[in-house]
């Protein structure tokens, strides 16, 4: 891989400091607060999706170790699993362990097959993720705490509740992102009546699988 220039990197450190942390604590505790409260989950859903991230990154670190590099995002309880697995087994044997979580709605399974992630490229992942998140934030009629956002090899995954026109918004905003290889979309479309509905509880309702998934 190429030697990046200086200056990127310090803008690597400079965006990263800001989206993690310094830009929150400017506004103090209130923004913490309005981040919850946007969030068109419930706080019962947005518990149980960082319980979800929490226990299986745990396990599949423990069970895989450097055979893999695997990233586990959860949003509305649908686990998006990227990052490289050594091989077809891992692959499969990690995305049916996390489907057999409680409360799993549905297992996306975008793992590759290859060698771990080198640390440059993952820096240079986190500097794109950077730069996608600065645009949501910035653009207007995105809902970007109903979204998460995940870039790997310089793709870009996006999971979220969202009406159709939100969605496609949020879809050319990514794509048009300097950087971005591709974008994948797995976002819960809504209709503007239960946008609105959202938005006047300030919550969405909590949901549990009634069923077991379909793996993807």
């Amino acid at each position: 891989m190429q030697t990046q220039p200086l200056s990127k990197w310090i803008a690597i450190g400079v965006l990263l400091s800001f989206l993690s942390g310094c830009g929150v604590l400017a506004v103090g505790g209130v923004a913490a607060t309005a981040s919850v409260m946007a969030d068109r989950r419930s706080p019962g859903v947005q518990a149980i999706d960082k319980g979800l991230e929490i226990e299986a990154d745990s396990a599949l670190s423990k069970r895989f170790g450097s055979s893999a590099h695997i990233n586990v995002n959860s949003f509305n309880q649908k686990v998006l699993l990227t990052g490289e697995v050594k091989n077809d087994e891992i692959k499969n044997q990690a995305a049916e362990y996390v489907k057999s979580l409680k409360n799993v709605r549905s297992v996306l399974n975008q793992l590759i097959i290859g060698p771990n992630s080198s640390y440059a490229a993952r820096a240079n992942d986190s500097y794109l993720d950077s730069k996608v998140k600065t645009q949501m934030i910035f653009t207007e009629k995105l809902p970007s705490n109903s979204m998460d956002i995940v870039v790997e090899a310089d793709n870009v995954y996006m999971l979220g509740i969202l009406t159709q026109s939100e969605a496609d918004l949020a879809k050319k905003v990514a794509s048009n992102t300097n950087g971005v290889k591709e974008v994948f979309t797995f976002f819960d479309i809504i209709s503007d009546a239960e946008k609105a509905r959202l938005e006047k509880l300030g919550k969405a309702e909590e949901t549990q699988p009634t069923s077991p998934s379909k793996f993807q």
